[in-house]
């Protein structure tokens, strides 16, 4: 909850922490001028309300944030429908948390705040060799999350005390091995099975439908062969991004903007270390741990006498395998990408230096510096596109407050027309044809928003043909649309689609005869197995499933164990039929005692998010938690 100033991930996990973990919320966003500046509600927690207003700050800084981390990354996936929605989930779990905590009368006290703030990284770099907090700098950081001091100090606090909602529950979620062992086997658990299927394709031939057939199929399914109703629409999109584009910007504003950024755009000094690692987890036994870090000193003691052997010694000793084999490399990394204890050993040190052996969760480390890279300042005229975009960004947004309340007026107001507020505001009037009510496969746009189909195929949108009202999609967008054209949905005649109706007539029969040939044969083999003509044997489990479908590997592992070998008979619709016989239940392999202790560990964890989800899914009904935007659906590929 706190990785807007802390991150212990390691590099990989860097972006991921970024769209998983709720980031600091930015309040106090410029409203449009002399509207409600809080916007429509879009979720609700009790009496707490969440505004499209805010909901789209959360999201900007989320987007912000990675784009600084990653500046290559597709902006499409950023502002995709799905990934707004995962802001509001997570921002409306926060404002659920925060809620909790003040219900249950949790707080953060003065003492612990300090605590927190003087042992946090992003915190430490920040005092001087006094000791004494660098106030300047503090503000800067507290400046990049859109906050003052005191904001950034009563978020944390906030964070702390909605922290304690969920610790106590995690911390008391614990199984006993047996529980976790019995668990565990259950899961990885293996059965030997035999198949037949019988494919409908194999029987397709066997359909011969006559025109009779074909016209009573046509007439009882006829809801299949109706056309969609569509509607064509003239649209208006009033959207900071159109009006960044025609914006000019002053040299000494890019300047002024330039010199007052210059330090965050220089980025951190990054490191460059190798490292051999010898496992050893929290839940090793401590004669293992002892072993693992008797052999990491050993280990130490030869790389002392000759430092040149380390990747070669890496190579043939480190159990962290995405790194031995490149000599234990882990490339160039900045603070807050590895865990403290090693993050903190590695800036220690001096290039070409060796570390001391250095115990983290994951085990013993020996850490060499290979390499130091100082941050750059980058000179304005590299900079110059990224920070013209800023502010063009920032300038445009405030363009669009102020637009925003005419075009919302106007669109009501001149209700058969668009050409009026189109000049005014130098809008282009663009068309959309074919719209059906919900977006087909693939389709991009506003046109695709659900917000924009359901206002086209309103009742009055149909029968009346005016404007709709102005409909805020977020990332400062406003879009009006208005029908032009509607075709209701209409059955097709039978000539334009016979043959239509005969693929799915055949395909159903198809689907008929080899689901009752596969049931009489499946009575057949259970009174007589020798003649069943099977594949030869698999083995199935819930990790290693052989490609088969889900549904075929669910009913074979729920076949009981007490009645081997069983006869189970899997009817998988469009894909036919299968017959299988599980012949025998087999455990799994014997794991290593450090795999046992892994998934053992694993499966602590698991038991433990399971309850905080169970608890998470009681607040939201005691809460009354709801999201008044509909889910994005995913875009399917035919």
């Amino acid at each position: 909850m706190f990785d807007a100033i802390r991150n212990k991930s390691r590099i990989l996990m860097g972006v991921l922490v970024l769209l998983i973990i709720p980031s600091f919320v930015l309040f106090g966003v410029e409203g449009y001028n002399n509207r409600d500046a809080r916007g429509a509600v879009v979720a609700q927690i009790g009496d707490v309300e969440i505004t499209q207003q805010q909901w789209d700050a959360m999201h900007q800084q989320e987007v912000d944030k990675i784009r600084s981390s990653m500046p290559n990354l597709d902006p499409k996936m950023l502002g995709s429908d799905e990934a707004r929605y995962a802001s509001l989930e997570r921002m409306v779990n926060d404002r659920m948390i925060a809620v909790a905590s003040d219900k249950q009368l949790l707080v953060t006290s003065d003492q612990r705040l300090a605590n927190y703030l003087q042992q946090d990284p992003s915190i430490a770099r920040l005092r001087g060799p006094d000791g004494k907090l660098d106030m300047d700098r503090y503000r800067q950081l507290a400046s990049s999350q859109g906050m003052t001091p005191e904001m950034l100090e009563a978020q944390v606090r906030r964070d702390l005390s909605g922290q304690q909602v969920l610790s106590a529950l995690q911390a008391s979620a614990m199984s006993s091995q047996k529980q976790s062992d019995l668990a565990l086997q259950a899961f990885f658990q293996r059965r030997e099975v035999q198949l037949l299927g019988f494919s409908p394709a194999n029987y397709a031939a066997k359909v011969k439908p006559n025109d009779a057939d074909l016209e009573k199929f046509y007439q009882s399914h006829s809801d299949r062969f109706r056309s969609q109703e569509t509607a064509d629409v003239e649209y208006l999109v009033l959207d900071a991004a159109a009006l960044a584009k025609n914006i000019q910007l002053p040299e000494q504003d890019v300047k002024t903007y330039y010199e007052q950024n210059v330090q965050r755009l220089s980025g951190q000094e990054q490191r460059r270390a190798s490292h051999i690692l010898i496992n050893a987890t929290k839940e090793s036994p401590a004669a293992e741990k002892d072993k693992a870090r008797a052999k990491a000193e050993s280990l130490l003691v030869t790389l002392r006498k000759d430092p040149k052997a380390f990747a070669e010694l890496a190579r043939k000793n480190s159990d962290d395998t995405g790194s031995a084999s490149n000599g234990g490399d882990l490339d160039f990394f900045a603070k807050g990408a590895m865990v403290k204890v090693f993050e903190d050993a590695a800036f220690a040190l001096k290039k070409g230096e060796i570390s001391s052996v250095v115990e983290s969760e994951f085990g013993f480390h020996i850490i060499q510096l290979t390499d130091i890279k100082a941050p750059v300042t980058p000179s304005l005229e590299s900079m110059r596109p990224q920070l013209e975009a800023d502010l063009r960004q920032q300038q445009a947004k405030r363009q669009f407050a102020e637009f925003a309340e005419t075009f919302s007026n106007s669109v009501y107001e001149q209700a058969d027309t668009f050409t009026s507020v189109a000049d005014k505001l130098r809008l282009q009037i663009q068309q959309g044809k074919g719209l059906t009510r919900s977006p087909l496969a693939g389709q991009q746009g506003v046109l695709a928003n659900p917000k924009i189909l359901e206002a086209v195929f309103a009742d009055e949108s149909i029968s009346k043909r005016r404007n709709s009202a102005a409909i805020e999609l977020g990332n400062n967008t406003l879009v009006s649309a208005r029908v032009v054209n509607y075709r209701p949905a209409a059955l097709r005649p039978y000539a334009e689609v016979k043959d239509q109706v005969r693929a799915e007539f055949v395909t159903e029969q198809a689907i008929a005869l080899a689901k009752t040939e596969a049931e009489a044969r499946l009575a057949e083999w259970q009174k007589n197995p020798s003649s069943a003509p099977l594949s030869s044997a698999l083995m199935i489990s819930r990790d290693q499933t052989q490609g088969q479908a889900q549904k075929l590997v669910d009913a074979v592992l729920r076949a009981d164990p007490a009645n081997m070998p069983a006869w189970v008979g899997v009817d998988l619709g469009s894909m036919g039929y299968v017959v299988a016989r599980v012949n025998k239940v087999v455990p799994r392999d014997e794991p290593s005692p450090q795999q046992k202790a892994q998934t053992r560990e694993q499966f602590a964890r698991l038991l433990a998010s399971a309850e905080a989800a169970a608890y998470m899914a009681h607040l939201r009904t005691q809460f009354k938690v709801k999201i008044l935007v509909p889910k994005p659906k995913l875009a399917t590929v035919s």
